[in-house]
This record gives C-alpha cells, structure tokens and sequence, in this order.
C-alpha cells in the first residue's frame, strides 16, 4: 500500500535464520589452535568432525548414542524363544491329547499313549514323528498345527514383508505354491545376475509376476539383493547366535515346518545371496542377555538391528583407510538414530564440503589435511600471536607495500595461473580480451584473458630456519611452540618481507626440508638422535643459492648433537653421549657457515648442562648469540631476532 512504511535492522529474532549450519573459518581457527597447540594436524581435522564444530553435532556423539542402542538391543530378550515357544506349545498339545485319550477305552487308544510317552526328548524330532499322527484331540491337533504355522509365518515373513500382512497367507497350499514358484524365478534371475548378464528386463518382469511379495518395491537387482541378504544374513545369525543343541532344534523345527520343497529353494536363496553378499556379517552371532524369549521374527529383527548399528559404528569411526563423510548411510542413521542424528551428518557433511569449496582443506590418500590458504591464515594467526608478544620497536617498518617487491621485472608476462601473486600486466591483459571478443566498450574480460608481468626473485636475506624434531621436544611441552615459530616466521616473511627467502628446516635423526604444510603436519621423530650437522649442511645448500642475501641460520633445538652423517656411506650414526666424532662433523659445518659470513644464532630450549656447554661453544666460535627463550616466549625471541639479523653486515 502507498502509505505503508518499512524499517530494516539487524535480526533480533534469535539465531539468524539464513546464518550457514557452521562458521567455517572458525572451524578452520579450531584446527588452527589445537596445531598451534602442539597437536597433529590430521589428528586436529578428524577432531573436529569427531567432536563437532563448537562441541555440539559431532561423530562422537552420534557414536556413543548407537553404542547405547546397540546395549539396549543386546539386552531385548532370548534368542531361543522360537524353540521354547514351540515346546510349550508341544507339551500343550500332548497334555490335551492325553487328557482326550484317557477317556476312551479301546486298544488304539492305549497305542496311541504309548506312541506319545515314547516321543524323542527333541522338540523338533517329536514334531516330526507327530507329523503322520491322527489327532483324538482337536485342540491337540490345533495347538500342534500352530506350531508348523507360527514357525513358518515367522520364518517367511521375515524373509518376504509381503507375507507379513496376513497371518495366515503362509499356510495357504495356493500362497505356498506361489512362494515356491517366485523363490525358483529369483534364484533364476540372482544367478544371472551373479553371471554379470543384462538382468533389466528380467528385473522388470519378475516384479510384475511377484511384486506383492516386495512391497519396498526396489528399483533394480541390486536392491532387492540388498533388501533380501540384510534379512538372510540375520537368519544365519541367529542361528550362529545359538548353542549346538539349540540350533539342531531350531533347523529342524524349520525343515519340519516348511516342507521341503520351500525349505530347498529357500537354502538355495541363502546361498545365492551369500556369494553376492559376502560382506554382510554372515559368521558372526550375538550373545543377548534379556529374559523375555524372542520369537524367531523378533529375534532376527534385534540382530539386524544391531548388525546394522555394528556397520554404522564402522562408518562413524571413520578408521579405515580413505574414509569420508560420504561414507556413512544417512538413511541408516535415519533409521536407527534418528532424523536429528542425520541431520547432524548431512551438517557435518556440508561442513566438509564447504571447507574443501571455499579451498581450506584438500584431501590426499591419507585423508583431509590444510590447504595452502589455510595455512596462510594460521600462519597469521601464529604470527599475530607472537606480536602480541613484541613490546620494543615501531610495528610499521615491518610493513611492506610495493606490490612488485616479491622480484624484478623482468620485461615478460605469462597467463595468470590460480595463486599468482605477480601484478596484472594491464596492456596485455586487455590487447588478448579485444583480440577474442573484438572491439567494443565496454571491453568485456574473461578468466583465460588475465597475464601477469613476469619477475625474477631477488632476496635480500636468505633465512635457514633449523628446528628440532625430537621426541624430546613433544614429551617436554615444546611442540606447538616450535610450529608456531616457523609458520610465524614463513607468514611474516611471505606477506611482509617476501624479497627474503625462507628455507624451515627439521632434524632428528637425520635433517630433512620442510613446506609449511609439511611443518604443520610433521609428527615427532620417534627414532632417537639430533643430527644438527646435517641439518647445517642443508642450511648453507640454501644460503649457497642467494650469494647476494644476507644469509641467516636460526637454530631452534633442546639437545646437543648425538648423531652425524658418516662420510664413507652417507648414513646417519647415533650415539649417546656424543661421539667425538659426531661434535667434529656438527663444528665443521658451523665453521663453513662462519667462512661464508652467516650468522648462526642458537635458541636453547631447557637446561641440559651438555647442550649449554656445546651452543656456548657454538656461538663463540661463529659469532653468534645464544638465547634462551621460555617455551612461550619462543616464537617472540626468534621473529625478533629474524628482524634484527636480515638487517646485517652485507
């Protein structure tokens, strides 16, 4: 209307209602804190779809509910109640016939008792030698047929749901001569299929003659596969679920009750749909606790309940190899837990997607790890943390804004490619966008239209940054600290002082280089040794390659040197206490950095009186400086002295 006026403001409703499940960069941050923290990365990203985004919705969660309804499963009742039912129901009958014939007084009825106090023990022997027996008793004959009939009905519909319906439509001769007839198509048409022959039609036409057995109505062989060996692996569970005794009768009972010739095509069927289905828990049996006996029906329904909590559990551990989100049957968790539950997967599942499409996590064959943009942002959130730190010194001649201060130019462009940093070569950027759309205003640019001037690197500091990966450093407390160092040095660096060359640098046993992704997901060297020759050895590699940069080495470590590389064959060797032998390798190295004018500064983490004596020792003979940092105040004392030592004698 004309006069209607509207106010807009901020949303004070509750939680916004358009707001996304999660905040992905604060899942992202989460991660982040617990690497920071010391803890692996892998270990940080399947966290946190263990516990959940802010602790709630979590794979724990969902977990420790399916342990709780698989115990409440376990205790629903006694497997063998098909059997107990069938003796009660036996002993009813012979009680009533017994009562029938101890009122007639003639010789067949003095034959027929002696018949019945000569039964076998076994329920299911007993039924069968009963199963030519002339009933005096109607109500023997009944009760005695009730127990052919029940076990059938069970037995049948739950295999076939279509049977479910009518109690009785099992024992119809007409419905049994149907079910014999669809079970003899259906191995027919698995066997085909299990031949790897086109089975479309014959799919089609089998549902349209026995479809009113399938009122789940599956789409496809494979579905009804999959509907039919859930339920025949249940069987067979129960039956491996049962004592030697217990399983004899129940057989027999069966065999007895089916007749046959459905007892033949039904064997059949199992056997068919094992060999399709071999992954389902076939072998596998259930020691239930509950008092209230089961009939055979509600006992394979327990065990595939509970079989299916047992897959669920699997996808929810996510343990095995390549396992994703995509992994877990939101159905089943619908089913079985819920539609919260699932609708805390398909959150989880979201979350993972976003955090792969908006490009901060990549997934490699070992599962989920941290993509280069994510590890930009930790890298900034480990180096604003070390500047909270920095008291001494202006903040703003660390900035940097010459946009083509990563290299020289060079003269050259090239098509931009995803992740450059070089500036847009404008002129030619536009020329290649006129070239393929033509001339017009506006020009209109498209991705493949984009060049980059092209620059050569010139580094005005050349930065080996050596850090110690020793069990040592994780068991003391001096893991997370060391990661926050180097990813707050190679972020510094990278946004700040790009020109200077950064080369991280990790030794244990033997030294290694390290990205930064591979910082933040290095896990500690289990293997004993500190071999701080080897890792000098790479340093002055990388100073060697900028002869124009002022070279730095920043040595990070908390034990003196116990392994070298030996000459002859290039294989580490460990010793502790140190060799003579090992001290002498780590020293020439130390001097053919001095001879190249780098400055050596070692950072002591701890107390160890032999590290003291060899770092002291260290920086006298290089001219270096020592320090020892508090674990905390690590990242602060190396950043500083980064600033302090690219400003150097050159």
């Amino acid at each position: 209307m004309a006069g209607n006026r509207f106010r807009y403001g901020q949303w004070r409703g509750g939680p916004d209602p358009l707001a996304p499940p999660y905040d992905v960069q604060a899942a992202v941050d989460q991660v982040g804190q617990e690497v920071l923290a010391g803890g692996s990365l892998r270990d940080a990203l399947r966290e946190l779809l263990r516990r959940g985004p802010q602790e709630r919705g979590g794979l724990d969660a969902l977990t420790a509910r399916a342990r709780r309804l698989r115990r409440e499963a376990l205790r629903r009742g006694d497997l063998d109640g098909a059997v107990t039912r069938a003796q009660a129901l036996l002993d009813q009958a012979l009680a009533a016939e017994r009562d029938e014939l101890s009122g007639r007084p003639d010789e067949a009825a003095r034959f027929a008792e002696a018949m019945l106090d000569n039964l076998p023990r076994s329920t299911a022997q007993a039924v069968r030698e009963l199963a030519d027996y002339r009933w005096a008793s109607e109500e023997a004959r009944q009760a005695y047929q009730r127990i052919l009939d029940g076990l059938r009905n069970d037995v049948l519909g739950q295999r076939f749901a279509g049977l479910r319906s009518s109690a009785r439509a099992a024992a119809d001769p007409a419905v049994q001569e149907r079910l014999a007839a669809m079970m003899r198509d259906l191995n027919a048409l698995l066997a085909r299929h299990a031949r790897a022959e086109d089975t479309t039609d014959a799919f089609a036409e089998f549902m349209r003659r026995h479809g009113d057995f399938f009122p789940e109505r599956p789409t496809d062989v494979d579905e009804l596969i999959d509907l039919l060996a859930r339920r025949a692996a249940a069987g067979q569970r129960l039956m491996n679920s049962l004592s030697d005794r217990q399983r004899e009768e129940l057989a027999g009972l069966m065999r007895q009750s089916l007749g046959d010739r459905l007892a033949g095509e039904l064997a059949d069927l199992e056997s068919n749909l094992r060999a399709l289905r071999p992954d389902l828990r076939w072998g596998r049996g259930e020691r239930m606790r509950g008092e209230q006996p089961l009939g055979y029906g509600e006992a394979t329904g327990a065990l595939d309940e509970i079989a299916e909590l047992d897959d669920l559990l699997d996808q929810l551990g996510q343990e095995y190899p390549g396992a994703t989100l995509d992994d877990i049957d939101v159905e089943s968790v619908a089913r079985t837990l819920g539609r919260d539950a699932a609708d805390d997967v398909r959150r989880l599942r979201e979350l993972e997607r976003e955090l792969r499409r908006q490009g901060w996590v990549t997934r490699d064959a070992e599962g989920l790890t941290l993509s280069p943009k994510a590890l930009r942002r930790l890298g900034g959130t480990a180096l604003r943390q070390v500047f909270a730190e920095l008291t001494a010194g202006p903040r703003g001649q660390h900035d940097l804004r010459s946009a083509g201060a990563a290299g020289e130019v060079t003269g050259a462009s090239r098509p931009w490619e995803y992740g450059d940093e070089q500036p847009i070569d404008v002129v030619r950027t536009l020329t290649r966008a006129v070239r393929r759309a033509g001339p017009g205003v506006p020009v209109q640019l498209a991705v493949e239209d984009f060049e980059v001037v092209e620059t050569e690197r010139r580094a005005s500091a050349a930065v080996a940054l050596c850090v110690d990966l020793s069990y040592s450093m994780i068991s003391q407390g001096r893991w997370g600290p060391m990661k926050q160092t180097g990813l707050a040095l190679a972020h510094l660096m990278a946004t700040r002082f790009p020109q200077d060359a950064l080369q991280i640098i990790g030794f244990g046993r033997r030294a290694a280089t390290l990205t930064q992704q591979e910082l933040a997901a290095v896990e500690p060297d289990l293997t004993q040794g500190t071999n701080l020759q080897h890792a000098l050895r790479l340093a002055g590699r990388h100073l060697r390659r900028y002869p124009d940069a002022e070279p730095v080495v920043l040595v990070v470590t908390d034990g003196e040197p116990t392994a070298h590389l030996d000459p002859a064959d290039g294989e580490a060797v460990f010793h502790w206490p140190s060799l003579p032998e090992t001290v002498e390798a780590t020293i020439r190295e130390v001097d053919r950095l001095g001879r190249y004018g780098a400055t050596l500064n070692l950072f002591m983490l701890g107390d160890d009186p032999g590290l003291r004596r060899f770092v002291d020792a260290v920086a006298r003979r290089s001219g270096g400086r020592v320090f020892t940092p508090d674990t905390e105040d690590l990242g602060e004392y190396v950043v500083s002295d980064y600033l302090r030592s690219r400003r150097g004698r050159r």
